[in-house]
């Protein structure tokens, strides 16, 4: 090899070190998600530009939540916590109503075994004893069957309502004659629905409206927040991609100022 060529080679290897020392640095830049909360929003209007009865938009989005969790788990997020039926929608025509319940039942009897072959681990946050008892039923059977799963934890937000939790909460730490002295924010965590759960990284609503809707709460206090026009029904891998890359492009301070490095 010539000098000329020695030299050649030389830039060479020092341009590729340089490119993966560029790219193991933008990688380490990236901020690890473990737990994302999305608030499924849009099955009805899905419905209606269709004109499809709003059950219709609440089966297709089960579809797209059965899409968004296996996207979610080959992202190598830790866990999702979906919003399927607030404590308010109980207000909902009776007629809508039984359908979500119905759908909420089916779709556990039809989806368990494959979820738990996936590895999902399943778990409900809200007020269970509210809901008829074949839910109940089939809410505990899955809860156990999926327990031990590791790939993706499913936190399924079903009767739930943020304040609801925060009364539940308050209730219980009275009811066990806890010390008003000692009630600390790590306490009142501890007797929330999501007592050994991390706080979401990110709070995910589709169909383009800008409000929390009673939502994880106490758990969203420094979640980064991303709203996206999209119905639920049409939410899918690009969507979450999105997502992600918003978030990768903030910096959480959780209240705190940057610290210029000296």
């Amino acid at each position: 090899m010539t000098k000329m060529q020695q030299l050649f080679s030389s830039i060479k290897g020092k341009e590729k070190n340089l490119a993966q020392t560029s790219l193991v640095a933008s990688e380490q830049q990236k901020q690890p998600v473990r737990h994302i909360a999305i608030i499924m929003d849009g099955n009805g209007r899905w419905a209606n530009k269709r004109h499809l009865p709003r059950l219709a938009g609440h089966k297709a989005g089960v579809t797209a939540l059965r899409r968004v969790v296996e996207c979610a788990a080959d992202e190598n997020i830790e866990m999702l916590s979906v919003y399927a039926f607030s404590t308010e929608n109980w207000g909902r025509p009776q007629s809508e109503v039984d359908g979500l319940m119905r759908l909420f039942w089916e779709t556990i009897r039809s989806d368990l075994e494959k979820l738990h072959r996936d590895g999902v681990r399943l778990r409900h946050l809200g007020r269970l004893y509210d809901l008829s008892p074949d839910i109940q039923q089939a809410v505990h059977e899955s809860i156990e069957l999926t327990k031990d799963n590791t790939r993706i934890g499913l936190n399924v937000c079903f009767n739930y309502g943020g304040r609801a939790e925060l009364v539940d909460a308050i209730r219980q730490i009275i009811a066990d004659g806890r010390d008003p002295e000692m009630i600390t924010e790590e306490l009142i965590s501890s007797y929330l629905y999501t007592r050994d759960l991390p706080d979401p990284d990110m709070v995910i609503r589709t169909a383009g409206e800008m409000r929390v809707s009673n939502f994880l709460l106490w758990q969203s206090a420094y979640s980064e927040y991303y709203a996206t026009p999209t119905l639920w029904p049409d939410f899918g891998h690009e969507d979450l991609m999105a997502a992600l890359e918003s978030f990768n492009q903030r910096k959480r301070r959780f209240g705190r100022l940057d610290v210029p490095s000296k």
